[in-house]
């Protein structure tokens, strides 16, 4: 019996250590095809690791774009986003969770309902719009509707604060506190991990969001790094540089990795938090 069980748990870690592999592979691939030559990278058959490894792929990555640039223009975004749907989409899902009123429920499905609607059908009136207001080649048509609270987030905070116990509220009321003041001085604090999860998801949604940059942004000072990914591999003419646009590829994921490992405890208790209680 234990040496059936034993025989279980080695084919599951094998297993795992199998899917790891499977997973991990194309970073691998994209590290491997950084360290080489252009024509190793066009090579057949392909080799995983370089003949000869050449570091100046990234030195020149560096010396030779705008890659300052990119990081600033991919940071304002993350905060103008962030700093935005933080704020709006928990205001929006506090009187949602907290509060009785009428339709309130007709008004959440409302909500969920445009959750079900493609980005690519409401992009060409969005892009009319600002067009019309005079904000494309800027940051304001991606940061600006930041501030009217993404459904996405709206539903994560409301669930997170309905699993809070309303006598806390009562307590509140109790004391003298208005709506706002429950709000700010004792649901944000107590919703820490909720917090952290949405500010955590919208960062890298926003450090690896190419669609709508490719769609405002024209300026090559304005571009973030995922367009100047573009940029880079396409600085000899028309042969595409896979192997400058895989250095620029590994700068761009050990933020988001190192990101990931100090926030993980709060993303998975964020996540958790609501399962619960509907």
């Amino acid at each position: 019996m234990v040496k059936g069980r034993t025989v279980t748990t080695l084919l599951k870690y094998m297993l795992l250590i199998l899917v790891s592999l499977i997973i991990l592979f194309p970073i691998l691939w994209i590290i491997s095809g950084s360290l080489k030559s252009m024509t190793e990278v066009s090579s057949y058959p392909p080799r995983l690791i370089p003949s000869n490894i050449r570091l100046d792929n990234y030195s020149y990555v560096w010396k030779n774009t705008n890659i300052l640039y990119y990081f600033r223009n991919t940071l304002i975004l993350i905060v103008g986003n962030t700093v935005g749907t933080l704020l709006s989409s928990s205001l929006v899902a506090y009187p949602l969770a907290r509060m009785e009123f009428k339709g309130k429920n007709t008004i959440f499905g409302i909500i969920l309902a445009t959750m079900m609607v493609p980005t690519t059908v409401t992009i060409i009136p969005q892009f009319i719009l600002f067009r019309k207001l005079k904000w494309l080649n800027s940051f304001l048509p991606m940061i600006v509707p930041a501030f009217f609270a993404y459904p996405y987030n709206v539903f994560l905070f409301r669930q997170f604060f309905r699993s809070i116990p309303k006598s806390i509220d009562e307590a509140a009321y109790i004391d003298g506190c208005n709506h706002l003041q429950i709000f700010f001085r004792i649901m944000v604090p107590l919703s820490r991990s909720i917090f952290i999860t949405i500010g955590l998801l919208s960062a890298i949604f926003w450090w690896n969001e190419l669609f709508q940059p490719l769609i405002y942004i024209d300026s090559d000072k304005l571009k973030p790094l995922t367009l100047g990914a573009m940029t880079v591999a396409r600085t000899h003419g028309f042969v595409t540089m896979w192997n400058l646009q895989m250095a620029m590829s590994v700068i761009m994921i050990v933020p988001p990795i190192i990101l990931y490992m100090f926030s993980q405890k709060h993303l998975v208790a964020g996540i958790k938090a609501g399962a619960v209680k509907g």
